[in-house]
């Protein structure tokens, strides 16, 4: 097996128990408590988090320097083995970016090295169930150029399709206007999202009431699901197993899917999202 390393960033939402499975290094991204506190990702508890979050802290995001990157990948590079890093989409954050130049700058100091990047336009579990493929990939004994050409040429059919139940934390963040979010609430309307070819969040469509919003999310899978009989597909939330585990049912019973992976939003796209984000990814035709 090539001697190289995958190496991701804590946007992708996997579980300490896949990454550690697959060999699968993480950059820590930052969140910035309301107390001004900085906290990497990892630090937090997940639980506690989204309870401060119903309680309406405001929590906020912090961009990932260069030398943070540059840190963290130098010392793989330096005992001689090669880099690819997967990275959350540079149409909603500049982490992408930093990553970016970091590995062009360590790719002139070590000129011997593979030191390749993959924007993966994908965000949490999305970006997270592209690594875990790739890691996959990698287990298997594919080469390092294998894995990263697999990611470029399948990242846009990862598709990504969620739903919120709280469209305050959407409003702060521009996705929706004020008047919007307030009848929204007032009517109990649920907005249905994907994340696009250019790796940003678009609203296409609306539900009526959080039940008609998550099957929805299924309609969406069925009519784009690439033999969804043969995958495993994940869905991650904010704080709300119980709506995960109804999605995953319906998956299995509807579609098949003989594997479904469950997990937390994570803080980092959490403090975006907000409680009861609900979030279903897998290989489909088109996002």
């Amino acid at each position: 097996m090539e001697n190289y390393v995958l190496i991701t960033d804590s946007s992708s939402d996997l579980s300490r128990e896949i990454t550690d499975a697959l060999g699968i290094s993480v950059l820590s991204l930052e969140v910035v408590m309301e107390n001004g506190e900085t906290k990497l990702n990892k630090d937090i508890d997940v639980k506690d988090f989204y309870v401060k979050l119903r309680e309406k802290t405001k929590v906020t995001t912090s961009a990932v320097s260069i030398e943070r990157f540059t840190a963290f990948i130098e010392p793989f590079v330096a005992e001689g083995k090669d880099v690819l890093y997967l990275g959350f989409s540079s149409g909603l954050s500049g982490t992408y970016n930093a990553g970016f130049v970091a590995a062009q700058e360590l790719a002139e100091k070590y000129p011997e090295r593979k030191i390749y990047t993959v924007d993966t336009l994908c965000a949490s579990l999305g970006q997270g169930l592209l690594v875990y493929l790739c890691g996959k990939m990698k287990q298997a004994g594919a080469a390092i150029e294998e894995v990263r050409d697999w990611a470029e040429n399948n990242k846009l059919n990862l598709c990504h399709w969620f739903t919120v139940d709280d469209l305050f934390f959407l409003k702060r963040g521009g996705r929706v206007s004020a008047a919007t979010a307030v009848m929204g609430t007032m009517l109990s309307i649920k907005p249905v999202m994907h994340v696009d070819n250019k790796g940003k969040l678009i609203n296409v469509a609306k539900a009526r009431g959080r039940k008609a919003a998550m099957d929805a999310l299924i309609e969406k899978m069925k009519a784009t699901a690439i033999e969804p009989e043969k995958q495993t597909c994940f869905i991650c939330h904010g704080d709300c197993v119980e709506d995960a585990n109804y999605v995953a049912e319906k998956m299995k019973k509807e579609l098949g899917v003989p594997e479904v992976i469950i997990d937390y939003t994570g803080p980092v796209i959490g403090a975006h999202s907000g409680p009861g984000t609900l979030a279903i990814f897998y290989l489909g035709t088109e996002r």
